[in-house]
């Protein structure tokens, strides 16, 4: 059993958890909690390690209940967490959503949770979004990160099928059902997408709103749902 406060391992675990960089030069991510753990086993993606509160009755090498409170992001602490190897794909069809500098963790955590929802082929992440593996996008997704490819992507170009961006009050309303493959590219509530971004976009779309914007997440679920809204009629 981890009875100190010292052990390598656990310290590696807090910067992980506290640290983009850390995750980045790893490869590897920490999820918290039994519901991100039963996901992460359902969906087939095995611990690399795995720790658990002594007494708790969970699978996973015991710790001293204090040490894993310590370590853990959550307000209340954690019974049980574990480390993952980071996985990213291509981005892929029919349905691709891409988010470009979103940097709210939540927001991206959200966006995952919603296109799987909603069937979407994958995520792609664009320049300055949040990282897809931090402790609170990866609380955000439900697991979701789990069951999605997840993608880096640095241009338009990349993305699969038609590119269609979505600004607030330009080009037409977005209607759905997409006929076709299609990739929604998102930008941050305030800023938006960059004028490149669109112009490099095969069409412009908006939601038609009364209120000044959504945020990302909220937009990315609306267009999600409108793209899809028939297909299981």
């Amino acid at each position: 059993m981890i009875g100190s406060a010292s052990n390598v391992r656990l310290k590696e675990v807090r910067k992980l958890l506290g640290q983009r960089k850390q995750r980045e030069r790893a490869g590897r991510f920490v999820a918290e909690g039994e519901d991100l753990l039963a996901a992460a086993d359902a969906a087939g993606w095995p611990a690399l390690e795995r720790y658990a509160a002594a007494g708790s009755g969970l699978a996973g090498e015991a710790v001293e209940p204090e040490l894993l409170a310590r370590v853990s992001t959550l307000g209340s602490g954690t019974r049980t967490l574990a480390v993952y190897a980071e996985r990213w794909a291509a981005p892929v069809g029919p349905l691709c959503v891409c988010l470009h500098g979103v940097s709210d963790p939540g927001n991206v955590g959200a966006v995952l949770r919603s296109a799987l929802a909603f069937g979407a082929g994958s995520v792609a992440l664009g320049p300055g979004c949040a990282d897809p593996y931090g402790p609170k996008a990866v609380r955000a997704s439900m697991g979701a990160v789990f069951s999605l490819p997840v993608a880096r992507v640095e241009r338009v170009a990349e993305l699969p099928g038609e590119t269609l961006a979505l600004v607030a009050r330009a080009g037409a309303p977005l209607r759905g059902p997409a006929s076709e493959p299609v990739s929604v590219v998102v930008g941050a509530e305030r800023a938006g997408l960059p004028a490149d971004v669109v112009a490099a976009c095969d069409r412009v779309a908006h939601i038609p709103i009364r209120s000044e914007s959504l945020n990302a997440a909220m937009a990315a679920t609306v267009a999600l749902y409108e793209l899809t809204r028939m297909a299981a009629a």
